[in-house]
């Protein structure tokens, strides 16, 4: 059942332009230095490291190095709008890709491949506290009375996003009216007590002990697993597919497309597995265990019910204009009852 409604989403633009042109002007030093130019949102840093070193071991990638500016997805695609030297863009979500479409930065058929310009894969899950003292099993759990949530900001990042559609579209799956799911979403960031400006910063401030849910990337809680600072977390019965898109800028390195092509070779893809993405093609072979994952011999383990934005919200652009508009968006409007977003 696709949604279908006509808004636009920029809350806190003035704000969060500083920060891409603080970001632009940081990340902009040094920037003949002859590396491969990588500017993506916070979260797969880990992973494309490795996809790095992988890459460098090969003919192609013979004395690469790459100089990476990685922040809240938002933020850093207007950054690349603003300046920031970019040869491929690693986003949250497409529209921040369609951004620097719109400017004539990347090609408007970078999302017509096999893949349809997705790089990397996860769902939306709950982190909860050690031995889930709240019990938190159900989207229901988290509208309860006393549940305090942290989940990052739409006006910066695209986790908060897929997060905030999750919430709403689960609500639609389950047999429920646009209405009803308004008045889940409103009930959500009532509960919430935290909007941090990206995924990465949201998993920290839960870390620091913050709420006592956090709304996060599977890959992010397997990633923070690894990484000694593991936390719980329930994958619920529906849920949403994130897909991040990638892309190559059009004055880029000529080595971008060889790069493009690793990430999404068996060897890119088994590097996102194993920092807890899940491939983009179910044949990739990872070994099959992950460690950080609830169940590391079965660490992605089947949604029963899995959305996605293009079967159930329809297209970025109907996404952005219903759910985060900047003055009548249903995000939007549901983060200003909470004087949250002021």
């Amino acid at each position: 059942m696709k949604l279908n409604h006509s808004r636009r989403f920029a809350t806190g633009l003035a704000a969060v332009g500083m920060l891409a042109l603080a970001a632009c002007g940081a990340a902009s030093e040094g920037a003949d230095d002859g590396a491969f130019r990588i500017v993506g949102f916070a979260v797969p840093e880990a992973a494309n490291k490795n996809i790095e070193k992988e890459f460098a071991r090969t003919e192609d990638g013979e004395g690469f190095k790459v100089k990476g500016s990685y922040g809240a997805s938002g933020d850093q695609s207007r950054a690349v709008v603003s300046g920031l030297d970019a040869d491929y863009v690693h986003f949250s979500v497409a529209s921040d890709v369609t951004r620097l479409v719109d400017e004539g930065l990347v090609d408007e058929d970078w999302d017509q491949g096999d893949n349809k310009g997705v790089v990397s894969r996860s769902v939306v899950v709950f982190g909860v506290r050690e031995g889930n003292p709240k019990g938190i099993e159900t989207w229901d759990d988290l509208v309860k009375p006393g549940v305090e949530i942290v989940t990052p900001n739409p006006a910066s990042s695209g986790a908060a996003r897929w997060n905030a559609l999750a919430a709403y579209g689960q609500v639609i799956r389950d047999g429920g009216s646009e209405k009803d799911a308004q008045a889940y979403v409103d009930d959500f960031f009532a509960n919430v007590v935290a909007l941090p400006g990206s995924g990465r910063d949201a998993t920290q401030a839960f870390l620091s002990g913050t709420g006592d849910v956090l709304m996060a990337y599977e890959n992010e809680a397997i990633l923070a697993a690894q990484e000694g600072e593991g936390f719980e977390y329930v994958i619920p019965e529906t849920t949403l597919l994130i897909e991040n898109p990638g892309a190559i800028l059009k004055d880029a390195d000529p080595i971008a497309e060889k790069w493009l092509e690793f990430v999404l070779s068996d060897e890119g893809q088994k590097q996102f597995a194993l920092t807890g993405f899940r491939p983009i093609r179910d044949d990739v072979d990872f070994g099959g265990t992950v460690e950080g994952a609830a169940d590391p011999s079965n660490p992605f383990p089947v949604v029963p019910t899995l959305m996605t934005v293009a079967e159930d919200f329809g297209t970025w652009d109907e996404v952005s204009t219903t759910f985060f508009d900047e003055e009548n968006g249903l995000v939007t409007e549901a983060i200003a009852k909470t004087g949250l977003g002021e």
